[in-house]
């Protein structure tokens, strides 16, 4: 039962560490569980937390006994510390109903910088624990980079939005001023300040918008803050000759040694940061290297060279970790570091000493020679899914408090639904409870991409039954009566002799009986690549064999057998005179398919048809619009030859009507939207289905995910379209009479409409 206390371990399995500034011990999270541990992962204490709830994040604050962590309480994220020596109780720092996070200490452990909710960046006084607003951004609530102090504690790094876009932004603490160092129409991200204070290290697609669809080309950048003097190498010869590195008898003088760690505390106390914004958008340096994108630099000094580190798929696409390392008078040299694969990664440094966790494990990085070496840690801990199942409520509640993209929630009281269905939890008994008291409460906001997900060991099956598809088609009335063999399925070749009217009598020489579901014979617990099916034909016995394919190709291959009838129908009424090109998905492979068809079907042809109907959504009606958009503005021709237009597929120059239908979605929605703005033609059908929220997720502790619909989506009137839908200029309906009839009165008018332009 849930009650049931269950093992789990930590290999693997963290999400959060730090190191104290000692270099002595670890502090980290794992399942929302809190473990304190020594510098090699051997010695290992769990610290007591709250069990209804989940620890996010922890630091060591400047005593090395204190840990400074978020959690939740009922759902909302807060500050918490505990003393990691003894068995001490918790204490509450924050009380807000915002998600706190992303938390980063200054250079002495003394202040936090940290985010809050949608909007605000927060200072925190580790001494006295009080905190204050520092800005009030639009920064939204969740996937955000880090903020960060500068190197000499007087400013705060943070990105906030700028029309979908984000930006870098440096804030004074002194003055209380925040300028926006970037201030592009494209997203600046993951910003570091480099050790020295001279430089902001980040990330870009510099040439393109990230959203809807996100960076496509991130490459690494950084900014010079002002416009520095590179060194001169006949300085560097004169320091030579200085002062003498060493006593006459070759030992280092070690008062020499101690004033220069002395001299070096004093050079980090007084870096001087100087800000010159004049002309800094042509200022920007590009640290890119050849081959792949690159993410979250994360800048290391270390005698004179700036060690970069960052993500790259440069090698074979697959995301590692590599170096970049920029040392006076030579050319930068990047080298990958070995020992895991990598797609994000955070850091601790203590002691001189550089620690990383990645993939779950913490390593010890050496710069010197490029290697990671995993510290193992093997600890196993006792959690119950009672208690985690209550967390993962309140903390899905709070999501969707916090990022819904209505502040009215659709005229739904969002706290009443909680109490209302909080009083569930003591009765839930699986997992599939929790899926149905999640997903009953967020479908009273009544809207579209929402959902609740959740799966563990505990609901794993011992038999599965898998079907084995083949293409043929049976008769409704005669289940074992071959009706037809479906276009293009693997029964689709040459070598087939199965006819219509053929009836199967056994499968893999067991004999069918005719008063059993059809089915039953093409199911098995491991799905068999190939079939030996027997059929009689007029009293003939034959054997046939036919390689199984899976059901969801098969429905694939019955929708394109609509889509070509749709096509053959075209073609015929409009004596080929109108293309026809249907959509099933705005997604990668359709927006191709797509593109295809326009510039050969769509090329040669008087007009078009753009068939959107029972189409579920995606994120390509920017291309898909664009596109539609073309018109031609001049002609080019080779000497004597044919005078053509540029560009050579110019769909907005001929008549185009868009089909629509009440299951026409998402983003097929917007797509239609757009079509009507723009005026690209008329729109024939049924109002669209009111199914469009742009929408993202959030993990949750045991890996659950819950969908959060957080950027409506609007015409440029205001309405919103979730609400609203997209109405025909004509409107046309369908029935179920016409389905089995095979009548389609939409495309009739659509035919109907571009033929009378074409007159």
């Amino acid at each position: 039962t849930l009650l049931l206390d269950q093992s789990f371990k930590v290999q693997g399995k963290i999400t959060y560490f730090d190191v104290s500034g000692d270099g002595k011990k670890i502090a980290f999270v794992s399942r929302g569980k809190l473990f304190v541990s020594d510098i090699k992962g051997k010695f290992i204490k769990q610290i007591e937390i709250e069990k209804t709830e989940r620890v996010i994040e922890v630091k060591w604050m400047s005593d090395n006994v204190t840990l400074l962590y978020s959690r939740t309480d009922k759902g909302w994220a807060n500050w918490f510390t505990t003393k990691a020596d003894k068995k001490s109780t918790e204490k509450q720092i924050t009380f807000d109903e915002h998600s706190n996070r992303n938390i980063s200490l200054n250079s002495d452990r003394t202040k936090a910088v940290y985010l809050s909710g949608r909007n605000f960046v927060k200072i925190i006084d580790l001494k006295s624990m009080q905190s204050e607003t520092i800005v009030e951004e639009e920064l939204w609530g969740f996937y955000n980079p880090l903020p960060y102090f500068s190197p000499n504690d007087e400013y705060i790094l943070f990105t906030a939005y700028r029309n979908f876009e984000q930006d870098i932004f440096i804030y004074n603490i002194k003055t209380k001023t925040t300028i926006n160092l970037t201030n592009t129409g494209v997203t600046e991200t993951n910003p570091f300040w480099s050790p020295d204070g001279k430089y902001i290290y980040f990330t870009s697609d510099r040439y393109n918008a990230s959203y809807p669809k996100g960076t496509q080309n991130n490459k690494l950048y950084r900014i010079p803050l002002n416009k520095f003097e590179k060194e001169f190498k006949s300085e560097k010869y004169n320091e030579l000759f200085s002062e003498k590195e060493e006593k006459k008898d070759g030992t280092k003088d070690k008062k020499k040694g101690k004033k220069e760690k002395e001299d070096s505390k004093i050079k980090k106390e007084k870096i001087i940061i100087t800000i010159d914004l004049d002309n800094i958008i042509n200022r920007w340096e590009s640290m890119s290297v050849r081959g792949g994108e690159q993410f979250s630099p994360y800048v290391i000094n270390k005698d004179d060279k700036s060690n970069v580190l960052f993500i790259s798929n440069r090698d074979k696409g697959e995301n590692e970790l590599w170096k970049t390392v920029i040392k006076p008078f030579e050319k930068n040299k990047t080298e990958k570091i070995t020992g895991v694969k990598a797609n994000s990664f955070s850091i601790s440094e203590a002691k001189d000493k550089i620690y990383l966790l990645t993939k779950g494990n913490i390593y010890k990085l050496d710069l010197s020679s490029n290697k990671l070496d995993k510290i193992k840690i093997e600890h196993s801990f006792i959690k119950n899914l009672d208690n985690e199942f209550s967390q993962l409520f309140y903390e899905t509640w709070t999501t969707l408090q916090e990022n819904f993209y209505d502040k009215e929630f659709h005229g739904i009281d969002w706290n009443k639904m909680k109490e209302r269905y909080e009083v569930y939890l003591p009765y839930l008994r699986n997992r599939s409870n929790l899926r149905l008291v999640l997903n009953e409460m967020l479908g009273e906001l009544n809207a579209s991409h929402l959902g609740f997900s959740s799966n563990g060991n505990e609901e794993k099956v011992f038999h599965k039954m898998k079907t084995m598809s083949t293409g043929i088609i049976f008769d409704q009335n005669e289940p074992y009566r071959v009706n037809y063999i479906i276009s293009n399925s693997k029964a689709d070749n040459k070598e087939n002799k199965i006819q219509k009217g053929d009836v199967l009598t056994a499968v893999n020489g067991i004999k069918v009986n005719s008063k059993q579901n059809r089915e039953y014979y093409f199911l098995s617990p491991v799905k068999n690549d190939e079939l030996k099916l027997t059929f009689n034909r007029d009293g003939k016995v034959f054997d046939k064999r036919i390689h199984t394919e899976n059901s969801g190709r098969v429905n694939t291959l019955l929708y394109d057998e609509w889509i070509q009838d749709n096509q053959d129908y075209v073609d015929n009424k409009s004596n080929k005179r109108i293309a026809y090109v249907y959509m099933k998905n705005m997604t990668g492979p359709s927006l191709n398919k797509f593109l295809i068809e326009m510039s050969s079907e769509g090329l040669n042809r008087d007009a078009l048809i753009l068939d959107l109907r029972y189409n579920r959504g995606g994120n390509v009606h920017h291309e898909v619009l664009n596109y539609l958009s073309q018109k031609p503005y001049f002609h080019w021709k080779y000497r004597e030859g044919k005078k053509t237009t540029h560009p050579n597929v110019t769909p907005s120059a001929k008549p185009i009507v868009l089909l629509i239908n009440e299951h026409s979605l998402s983003d097929a929605e917007v797509t239609a939207n757009g079509f009507k703005e723009l005026k690209l033609g008329k729109i024939i059908g049924t109002e669209t289905y009111r199914w469009i929220i742009f929408t993202s997720g959030k993990s949750l502790v045991d890996g659950s995910f819950c969908r959060i619909p957080a950027w409506g989506c609007y015409t440029l009137d205001g309405k919103d379209l979730e609400k609203e839908g997209v109405k025909p200029d004509i409107y046309i309906d369908t029935n179920f009479k016409n389905r089995l009839e095979n009548d389609d009165p939409q495309l009739d008018r659509a035919i109907e409409e571009i033929l009378k332009e074409l007159k």
